[in-house]
């Protein structure tokens, strides 16, 4: 499943592509081995059923009734009743037993600097710009700059400008790695290819800015993720990484509505939206 913002823009000015929206590719979520649940509950002599066919929203019940093994008297409302008394009253815990993996694209280095600070929950693996050459121009611009046709210019001269830099470092950091003495210091005598041109990259890439694209493979629980929702999806949040939140919250509310429902969008002036829960900090 791809859910890209409302536009997942690229447009392409000469030789720099800026991209002004990311892209959400959701390439897993759980399933549930069922015959397993059947097998606990018969064991301890109890049947339940619930409502809900989302592995997550089982999962995450199945983890809140082990808790008092309330299997034999349920709530009355099904799934979504009973995680919504979870969210009340605040136990987080068991929503850590529902895991997303993300792939996001079309996001720069700064919001991913931001995003990487969320720790317990989460998992990361983003591209590397040491091994992988950044001579094809892939740039996100802030829509507070693309707005203005004088300050887009003056963003584009200075994105050129750091681009042209890092080309030009990079070929000319090969070639001197090519002379064998200039090597020897910074290479050693056993350096290959491969290692010659990290060294090159990992140098040159030094005057690259922040608003490189990047990629970033993500792994998540409900409850890091509800975390994130409401840091980042608030209107004091930096407007780039509100967008991901946005595009995060619509996968997540299609997913799993019992555990994601609760969530509002509400438009902000910018054009994004301000994400709201009256569950907060679960």
């Amino acid at each position: 499943m791809v859910v890209p913002t409302p536009a997942t823009a690229a447009a392409v000015t000469n030789d720099i592509r800026i991209i002004t929206a990311p892209t959400v590719y959701r390439l897993g979520q759980q399933m549930i081995n069922a015959a397993e649940l059947d097998r606990f509950l018969a064991d301890h002599g109890v049947s339940w059923q619930t409502d809900t066919d989302v592995a997550a929203e089982v999962l995450t019940e199945t983890a809140g009734r082990v808790c008092y093994m309330s299997f034999a008297r349920p709530r009355p409302g099904g799934n979504a009743a009973y995680l919504n008394h979870i969210k009340d009253v605040g136990h987080g815990s068991v929503l850590e037993h529902a895991v997303w993996n993300f792939l996001i694209t079309g996001v720069s280095r700064s919001l991913t600097h931001e995003l990487v600070r969320h720790r317990a929950g989460w998992a990361y693996s983003q591209l590397s710009q040491r091994y992988v050459d950044e001579s094809v121009a892939e740039y996100v611009e802030p829509d507070i700059i693309a707005s203005d046709a004088e300050l887009h210019a003056r963003w584009l001269e200075a994105i050129r400008a750091a681009h042209a830099a890092y080309v030009q470092l990079a070929d000319l950091l090969n070639d001197k790695l090519q002379d064998p003495a200039f090597a020897a210091r910074w290479l050693g005598e056993s350096a290959d290819r491969t290692t010659q041109r990290k060294t090159a990259r990992q140098a040159a890439r030094s005057v690259l800015p922040n608003a490189c694209e990047t990629k970033i493979f993500v792994t998540a629980n409900a409850r890091a993720l509800r975390h994130f929702l409401e840091l980042r999806g608030s209107a004091a949040a930096e407007p780039e990484i509100r967008k991901l939140a946005g595009a995060l919250l619509d996968i997540l509310q299609h997913d799993a509505p019992n555990l994601f429902g609760d969530y509002q969008k509400t438009p902000l002036p910018d054009g994004t939206y301000e994400v709201t829960t009256p569950f907060k900090k679960v």
